[in-house]
Formats: structure tokens, sequence, C-alpha cells
């Protein structure tokens, strides 16, 4: 692998953001494009196809053949809560591929106990996301059921980009939420990406079942999410 390309790489994982590999198999040359490069638009369907599914394809144009390499960041879930549905999550996220950590200040519900091997931050969203921040391959679920809680990390998210954005609550309580968003200036096509109620509607009734409807919307969320690439030439 050519240094350039190893030093794109490199940065690429150091910031969490999507990197390609598009080698030549005429010559053998290669070049490294992070998500958000330029790239030809020939290429735009196989390199969209990689990052979607963070496996490697091969692709021809007319006479030449390239092969794509996908880097991708490990796809994260943040739970806001330390609810009986977080304790499911964080059973079944590393099952599915996910790193999770758990937010929760309430630190009568945040305890290593109930909590065992999963990041645990007994403290306040806003004081946690700023030294971690959330990014495109993050999701993020407020599972709190209190405003002063789950509010601000929503904002965060939907400012960040996160892939998936979901929060508890019946249908009132998210229209209550909307009306707080919108006070606090967050425009409605953000608001409308919040997943609420949370989960696939699979009718689940437990925490458990919940998590799982949760955890699917989020793998669903992940494979479908919309990936950057702009295309050489275009304004």
């Amino acid at each position: 692998m050519e240094l350039s390309t190893l030093q794109t790489l490199n940065l690429a994982r150091a910031s969490r953001r999507a990197a390609v590999v598009v080698v030549d198999l005429s010559d053998g040359s290669s070049q490294a494009f992070v998500e958000g490069d330029r790239i030809p638009p020939e290429w735009v369907a196989s390199v969209s196809e990689a990052l979607h599914s963070g496996r490697p394809r091969l692709l021809k144009v007319e006479e030449r053949a390239f092969f794509i390499n996908v880097y991708l960041p490990p796809p994260r879930i943040v739970a806001i809560g330390a609810v009986h549905i977080s304790q499911a999550l964080a059973r079944l996220a590393p099952v599915a591929g996910f790193d999770m950590a758990v937010i929760d200040p309430r630190t009568a519900f945040a305890t290593a106990e109930r909590f065992h091997g999963v990041e645990l931050l007994a403290d306040w969203p806003e004081d946690v996301l700023p030294a971690r921040p959330l990014d495109r391959y993050t999701a993020l679920a407020a599972l709190t059921h209190d405003p002063k809680i789950d509010d601000y990390p929503i904002r965060a998210a939907l400012e960040a980009g996160c892939f998936y954005v979901g929060a508890l609550g019946s249908r009132k309580t998210h229209a209550a939420r909307t009306e707080r968003l919108q006070a606090q200036g967050v425009q409605g096509e953000a608001i409308a990406r919040i997943k609420a109620p949370i989960g696939l509607d699979i009718g689940a009734a437990s925490p458990a079942e919940i998590a799982v409807a949760v955890l699917a919307e989020i793998i669903g969320a992940l494979r479908r999410r919309d990936v950057n690439l702009p295309v050489e030439g275009a304004k």
C-alpha cells in the first residue's frame, strides 16, 4: 500500500470517517477517498454499495477493472438512560457488531453492577458529549422519558448527523418534545429525523422486546443511511 494511501486511511480512522481505496487492476495503482471527497460519476453506484454493506466490490468501467476496498468506523450506539431497555440493548448490541455506551446522571441506575462490561458514564450528557462527540456512525437512543436528560443529546445527535436518532415515548410525548425542540431553534426537517415512538413496530411489550425492536431499527438505518458522495465535475 502506498504511503499516501495509508496516511489517508489513518486520518479517516482517527476522525471516525469512512474511506475507500480504489485499485486499478490494470496497473496496480490505487487512490484513497474519504467519504465526502469527489469521485468519478461512474464509480458512485459501486462505492455507495460498498459503503452501505461494508464489503469490498469489483467494478468494471468499459475495459478497465477496479477493486474497491472499504474501511468503515466501528458503528456505535449511545443510549441515554440506564434503564431496563438499555440493559437488554447492551447485551444485544455487541452481537450485532455495535460498540455501546450508556450515559445517565442518575447514579442510582447507572451502576457497574447493572451494566457490566459496558462503557457507563454516570454524568449529564451535556458534560459527557463535548469530550466524546457524536458522529455519522453513531446511533443515539434517548430512553429516559425525562426532557432534562434526553433533549440535549437529541439536539447534539441531529447536529452531528448521527445515522439514527430515536426517542422513547408516546406520540403525545413526542409532540411535546417537538414543541420544545422547535422553541430551541431546531428545524422541522431535523426533528422529522427522530424515530418516535422508538423501534420497529413489532408489538414489543417487555424491555427486552423493545430493545430488539430498537436494535433492528438501528441496523436498518445503518444499512440505508445517506452516504456523502459528491461527483467530480459537479457544482
